[in-house]
């Protein structure tokens, strides 16, 4: 990653990113954009092989994803990671469900983990495989976290991410920018840049692509609810004032270019996929550099 790039990552507000999803009209938002990121996740991993007993989803916000991973990764101890207590305690935990479902639960639910992703209270090499979708980009610093995933991680063990690239959002940063030009839309990591921070992370051949998915809206208050639903704008250069019904009616009409052929709003999402295997330590737990020697016969 650039030191332009760098720059441009740390200019993301951390303690906005914190408040805003312990905030209520975040817990109830329709996540199907994240159900079907997940499965496209799933799909790039059908004919990986990989041998698990400790899973751990990161940023796994309600724990929308902790099923899937159990039944993908059967046997294994799932762990749901968030740092926002409140999503935490969505999470639905099997021994406490109604009905006559409740004795057919075989194994015990997820454990829930109230803890920063970047700073994960688990043991050097302890996790078979690092699952995060949609939670990435929401750190300042992408090139800090992965290290620590790094080092939670099993030597052979597997991480994969999903994350929103640069263009997500577009139609709706291009139509602030016509209006007033400040930033409205959170910077995104580039899907180059985080091939490499794998590399410098200690992660091996990486495979990381990227998907546009376009979601279309009949008007466009629709449209402004689902952008408001996935976060809003916690970019440190957001614009801090209250704007009147003036500037809203500009940005509006600025907005009509994203009008797609049927006549209906567009809205772009660039979704990074990555996935790694992690390495052979290449420094020991003081920076020295390990050197292997293998002795012919």
């Amino acid at each position: 990653m650039s030191a332009a790039d760098g720059d441009e990552r740390l200019a993301i507000d951390a303690g906005r990113v914190e408040r805003l999803f312990a905030a209520n009209r975040l817990l109830d938002v329709d996540d199907f954009l994240q159900r079907e990121v997940a499965r496209r996740m799933l799909d790039r991993l059908a004919t990986v092989r990989v041998d698990a007993s400790r899973v751990a989803d990161l940023g796994c916000g309600t724990g929308a994803d902790l099923a899937m991973l159990r039944e993908r990764f059967e046997g294994a101890a799932v762990f749901g990671v968030d740092r926002s207590l409140p999503r935490l305690r969505r999470i639905e935990d099997p021994a406490r469900r109604g009905g006559l479902s409740r004795f057919f639960v075989r194994t015990a639910g997820p454990s829930r983990v109230q803890a920063d992703f970047a700073a994960l209270p688990f043991a050097a090499r302890s996790i078979d495989v690092l699952w995060s979708n949609l939670a990435l980009h929401w750190s300042p610093e992408p090139h800090r976290v992965l290290p620590e995933w790094s080092r939670v991680a099993r030597v052979g063990g597997l991480v994969a991410f999903s994350a929103f690239g640069p263009d997500t959002l577009r139609e709706v940063a291009a139509a602030f920018a016509a209006v007033d030009g400040a930033r409205h839309v959170m910077p995104f990591t580039d899907m180059h840049d985080y091939g490499d921070m794998l590399v410098s992370s200690g992660f091996t051949t990486p495979v990381v692509d990227m998907e546009r998915l376009t979601l279309t809206y009949a008007r466009p208050e629709s449209l402004w609810r689902d952008v408001r639903a996935l976060g809003g704008n916690a970019s440190l250069a957001r614009p801090r004032g209250l704007h009147g019904r003036d500037h809203r009616r500009r940005v509006e009409a600025a907005l009509e270019t994203a009008r797609d052929a049927s006549g209906r709003y567009a809205l772009t999402f660039e979704l990074v996929f990555a996935h790694a295997w992690k390495g052979e330590p290449r420094t020991t737990s003081r920076g020295e550099t390990i050197v292997k020697v293998q002795r012919s016969r």
